[in-house]
């Protein structure tokens, strides 16, 4: 058929974020519009202190290896965590004769709706799991370990340090490793991958920073060519407001200056963590050990 008339406008080509993000599904996530809330939090760090042995009356001729208790029982003081907030946000223009007001609202919010959980974890990774004053390196003076050397340290920390499951952050260009090695299952039907040892696993678009713990006000750097940074979390919780259009009409979307329409969408959260402390290992991105 010959190319004749114009070309036609059809709507946009539909997408997703990824299905295993920090929004997919493996953290609780709640809805506010508590501005207090969204303002940060403090947060009691319930269940993070340890429980301890104890027995009564140990019998010392019993046959078993002798039990002491300690001079007298351990009660752990109870402290706060604190968490701060992150809005993220999407601007789209275009010229006051390209597309309606309704349209652009409707553009400006899907742009916001892909892109907010890789904005949050984008933030999350250089604000707070990267920061050193909460985050303890576990990677061996060596340097670099295999990826599944590396879970298993994760895993080990989690264990001693907060005793229950949680969350494995990992860029998700390591994806392909972890199943490989059979650390983590990704069957279809799962919403949240998790490993042997029960720990969910975020593969984070935004975790691709790739950045390593440093103590402020130091900036963390990337790990090198051929290695990521993987953390651990005892579980989180993310609160959120519902995501808006900062411009209510038509006339306050335009820039009569240049005859522009701008729409700008936002939302806020604020990523809190039980017991507000991590662990990092670095590990090689080879595919054998």
């Amino acid at each position: 058929m010959p190319n004749v008339g114009m070309r036609a406008l059809v709507p946009p080509i539909a997408g997703d974020p990824s299905p295993h993000g920090l929004l997919g599904g493996c953290v609780e996530v709640v809805t506010t519009n508590d501005v207090h809330e969204l303002n940060g939090t403090d947060t009691l760090p319930a269940s993070c202190a340890q429980a301890h042995p104890w027995q009564s009356c140990p019998d010392p001729g019993s046959g078993e290896f002798p039990w002491t208790n300690p001079v007298s029982k351990i009660f752990d003081r109870l402290d706060t965590c604190t968490f701060e907030p992150l809005t993220a946000y999407a601007g789209a223009e275009c010229s006051t004769v390209g597309m309606t007001f309704a349209e652009m609202v409707e553009q400006a919010a899907e742009q916001l709706r892909r892109g907010e959980q890789r904005a949050l974890e984008e933030w999350f990774m250089s604000r707070w799991l990267a920061n050193a004053t909460h985050t303890v390196d576990v990677t061996p003076l060596a340097g670099a370990v295999h990826i599944v050397n590396g879970v298993g340290l994760l895993e080990t920390w989690l264990a001693t340090e907060y005793g229950g499951a949680g969350l494995i952050h990992a860029p998700i260009g390591t994806a392909t490793l972890l199943s490989q090695n059979r650390v983590v299952g990704f069957g279809t039907e799962e919403t949240c991958p998790e490993t042997l040892a029960g720990n969910k696993v975020i593969l984070g678009a935004g975790y691709t920073a790739n950045l390593g713990p440093s103590t402020p006000p130091t900036l963390p750097v990337p790990a090198a060519a051929g290695e990521a940074w993987l953390y651990i979390t005892p579980p989180m919780r993310i609160r959120r407001d519902t995501p808006q259009v900062v411009q209510s009409n038509d006339g306050q979307s335009i820039n009569t200056l240049v005859n522009d329409r701008r729409l700008l969408a936002e939302t806020t959260f604020v990523p809190e963590v039980a017991c507000c402390k991590a662990a990092a290992v670095r590990v090689t991105l080879s595919a054998c050990c």
